[in-house]
């Protein structure tokens, strides 16, 4: 059996969030050389390859139109970054809810196997990544589905959200403003990040940098409800909790 080369691991995630990756980009991600990756794909019999200084996958397939994925491929290292610092607080017996945004993905992919805990989610691209995860128990909360970013939102007066008490939950934005306070493109999204984070003992924000000063239109919460904010770079002064 082939062993798995966690490099190749990696790649392979980000081409299910992205048609391709630069060489020089995935060099930079996974803080190797050009040459190490070179090499990786020349000995691999998988899917992945290089095409054209390009990482490609020959079984990607054409996804539908959601906004969702017209935001996934940008800021690729921010997320990458992001999603390993937040990974590392989720913790054996977690019960943890999972946002929808186009972080979350590389979040659970860096959540190490071994670990066993159980996750809450209404978005597609977060229950693809966690089934990945064979330590996880998965609950994906039933609804209606919003095909511009790929959640499902309830259709009944109590749904999975009002019934599972988590010890952290996952909430990302679009756009975080001390005054303002924390933000997302969706109303109803919205919505099922004040749930999750009512049935939660521990609110995390996770948002890539770019993100701060930013406003978006549907209200999500005060900054200083969050419990902790986990962002790629160093938060500056006026953010801190």
């Amino acid at each position: 059996m082939e062993k798995v080369n966690p490099r190749l691991e990696k790649l392979a995630f980000l081409l299910t969030q992205m048609d391709r990756i630069h060489l020089r980009d995935a060099a930079k991600m996974l803080n190797v050389s050009e040459m190490t990756i070179r090499r990786d794909l020349s000995t691999h019999t998988g899917s992945i390859m290089l095409l054209g200084g390009y990482i490609v996958s020959d079984s990607q397939k054409g996804g539908g139109n959601y906004q969702l994925f017209e935001h996934q491929s940008k800021n690729i290292a921010q997320k990458m970054e992001l999603g390993k610092l937040a990974a590392s607080l989720v913790e054996d017996n977690d019960v943890v809810f999972f946002d929808c945004g186009t972080t979350i993905p590389f979040i659970i992919s860096q959540i190490e196997n071994h670990i066993k805990f159980t996750a809450l989610c209404c978005s597609i691209n977060a229950f693809v990544a966690l089934q990945e995860k064979s330590n996880c128990q998965v609950i994906l909360c039933g609804g209606n589905y919003s095909r511009h970013n790929a959640i499902l939102t309830p259709i009944q007066t109590v749904s999975e959200l009002d019934l599972i008490c988590t010890n952290k939950a996952f909430i990302s934005a679009a756009g975080v403003n001390v005054e303002q306070g924390v933000t997302c493109f969706d109303l109803k999204e919205a919505q099922i990040k004040r749930k999750a984070m009512l049935k939660t003992q521990q609110k995390i924000l996770v948002v890539d940098s770019f993100k701060l000063n930013r406003v978006e239109q549907a209200y999500i919460a005060a900054l200083s409800e969050f419990d902790r904010i986990i962002c790629d770079q160093p938060l500056p002064a006026e953010f801190q909790l």
